[in-house]
């Protein structure tokens, strides 16, 4: 990997992809690194670990978008009231998951474009969320819930016309088909 500057953002890796999450000052971006650490070892989701918190790197190689921890803060991750604390960290991940907090072009149904977004020349799932929402049970929907397979429009059994709009591999790429939490029966 080279080395490119930093930038302002967490990461964790969840299963096999990281979540990049991304946000202004006090947007609460070590908060919900933690939480989602949290809830692996809860086991709402796979086993998560700190990849970086306040500023990672991100390196592109093939057609993936990785990530690794700035040097100086590997390992260490802000938790409010307690300070800088030190945990498991992973060396690098290949990123599944942007997730923008304080997000100017949050919606309570985004368009399908708001959905996604291209970093680095890679395409990779987005969730916008508006500032004060809480975000940890919509990142846990998104890692563990698959859109309808069915090849129907289902905007059309809605009467507003609206359809969930999350590609169907979040949850399949990021968790894995393994996962107690990602079942998806035949038919269903």
């Amino acid at each position: 990997m080279s080395d490119t500057p930093s930038v302002h953002a967490s990461a964790v890796l969840v299963g096999s992809r990281a979540v990049l999450i991304r946000g202004p000052s006090g947007a609460g971006k070590s908060r919900l690194a933690f939480d989602l650490i949290l809830a692996g070892r809860a086991g709402q989701l796979p086993p998560t670990v700190l990849v970086g918190d306040d500023r990672v790197h991100l390196d592109t190689a093939g057609k993936q978008l990785w990530v690794r921890p700035a040097r100086e803060l590997v390992g260490l991750i802000e938790i409010r009231g307690l300070g800088i604390r030190r945990c498991d960290f992973a060396a690098q991940a290949v990123v599944g998951l942007v997730v923008d907090l304080a997000a100017g072009d949050a919606e309570r149904l985004p368009p399908p474009d708001a959905l996604q977004i291209c970093l680095n020349g890679v395409l990779i799932p987005r969730i916008p969320l508006a500032a004060g929402f809480q975000p940890l049970p919509l990142v846990v929907a998104a890692l563990t819930t698959t859109e309808s397979s069915s090849p129907r429009n289902l905007a059309a059994d809605c009467g507003k016309r609206i359809g969930n709009h999350i590609t169907s591999t979040i949850a399949s790429d990021l968790v894995g088909a393994a996962s107690p939490l990602y079942r998806q029966e035949q038919g269903d």
